[in-house]
């Protein structure tokens, strides 16, 4: 009698700015190899933190909290090297005088919230009175000077803001004027006990990944068409916002996680990054 394997249990982000990493898990078949859990960003970091979930997406902030328990998935990641279009601080006057100011945190994404704490302070040399409530632009203005909006609601507020004569700061792109290097928000990480014991199933999983986001981008034009029937934003503005974001974790972007790691455990906002020993898995 063969004995049978339970698939691996997978996370997945409802946010657009992971659809082009699932794209095409539909059209290969995939998606019958594994055992998807649709979620929020913070549930499925505590899915996968707790042994819940086998193989998921995972914030930056929360894999370095756990990176003892988690390997990264290869050149797999959401992030950008320039303007990220969705990870905004939203403000009635410029970052670099906000010292003392109302910033309200709008959103749960812990490594966007992070990264505008640690460019308001390191880089734009200010102490604001942060306070976190619902991503309401307007609603976050009427308490505070400025407001750090992540994801769809960012997107749609890169618009709107300079509308209503609002400055929007691009922390995608302020980070890369800073330091040289891509940003990185969220990895793919496996449970390091999965994946010793189950090395050949997190090999397919890995894989059907990366042709998933391969096919995406080379028909980004037809997934972006094809979004904007659901979505509330136009397909050119869905293709630009795709192409923007950066999914690859190469040297370049293992440079910039590394960056924000060494500069986020300065702050003991998260544990250092062992200096040696296997990150990845092996591939």
């Amino acid at each position: 009698m063969v004995e049978r394997v339970a698939r691996p249990r997978v996370g997945h982000i409802q946010f657009l700015n992971c659809l082009p990493i699932y794209w095409g898990l539909m059209r290969s078949g995939a998606l019958l190899d594994v055992d998807l859990h649709k979620d929020s960003p913070d549930r499925l970091n505590a899915a996968l933190v707790a042994g819940d979930l086998d193989i998921g997406p995972i914030s930056l902030v929360e894999y370095l909290r756990h990176a003892d328990e988690l390997l990264l998935l290869p050149d797999l990641a959401v992030g950008s090297d320039g303007p990220v279009l969705s990870v905004n601080l939203v403000s009635t006057r410029p970052p670099a005088e906000l010292d003392g100011a109302r910033v309200a945190l709008g959103s749960t994404s812990r490594t966007g919230v992070l990264l505008a704490q640690l460019l308001l302070r390191e880089r734009y040399d200010v102490r604001p009175d942060y306070f976190r409530c619902p991503p309401d632009l307007t609603q976050m203005l009427l308490e505070a000077d400025a407001g750090v909006l992540i994801g769809d609601v960012a997107l749609r507020a890169l618009y709107e803001a300079p509308r209503r004569g609002l400055a929007v700061t691009d922390l995608g792109q302020a980070w890369r004027e800073w330091t040289g290097l891509p940003m990185v928000f969220a990895v793919w990480a496996v449970r390091r006990d999965f994946a010793a014991a189950h090395p050949g199933l997190v090999k397919e999983v890995h894989e059907a990944f990366l042709r998933s986001r391969d096919l995406c981008l080379a028909e980004l034009d037809q997934v972006a068409e094809s979004a904007a029937r659901w979505e509330s934003f136009d397909a050119a503005t869905l293709a630009s916002y795709f192409r923007a974001l950066d999914f690859s974790l190469g040297d370049r972007q293992v440079a910039g996680l590394r960056e924000f790691a060494r500069r986020a455990a300065a702050l003991n906002e998260t544990p250092a990054l062992p200096p040696t020993g296997p990150l990845f898995f092996p591939h």
